[in-house]
C-alpha cells in the first residue's frame, strides 16, 4: 500500500483527473471543471504524479488516500458527486465514465 499524504484538493485533483481519462481523454470541459475544483499549481503537480502512474498505482493511491482522509472516509457521498460531476463535465457520461463512477463507488463505499 502507498503512503499518500496528499491534501483534499490534491486528491480531488487525482480523482477528478482519473475519472477524466477513463476514456483516454481530457476534454476542456472536463480540464475547466478540474480547475474549477482546484487551483492550477495544484492541477499541474498532481498532473505530473498521475501522468507517472499506470491504472494500478492510480486505483491503489485513491483508495490509500480516501481511506486516510478523514473529510471522505465518513461523508463519502460528498466524493461521489464529484466523480458524477466530473464524469458529465462534458455533457454526458460515456460508458467507461460509468464503468469507472460505479467501480469507485463499489470500492471506495
Amino acid at each position: 500500500m502507498a503512503n499518500i499524504n496528499w491534501t483534499k484538493q490534491e486528491l480531488v485533483a487525482y480523482i477528478l483527473l482519473y475519472v477524466a481519462h477513463s476514456d483516454l481523454k481530457e476534454t476542456k470541459e472536463e480540464h475547466a471543471y478540474i480547475l474549477s475544483r482546484v487551483d492550477i499549481e495544484t492541477y499541474n503537480h498532481i498532473k505530473r504524479e498521475f501522468d507517472s502512474d499506470n491504472d494500478y498505482q492510480s486505483i491503489t493511491k485513491i483508495v490509500d488516500a480516501v481511506n486516510s482522509s478523514e473529510s471522505y472516509k465518513n461523508n463519502p457521498e460528498e466524493l461521489f458527486a464529484d466523480i458524477k460531476l466530473m464524469a458529465l463535465a462534458d455533457g454526458k457520461m460515456d460508458q467507461m465514465e460509468h464503468a469507472i463512477y460505479n467501480s469507485l463507488k463499489k470500492i471506495l463505499s
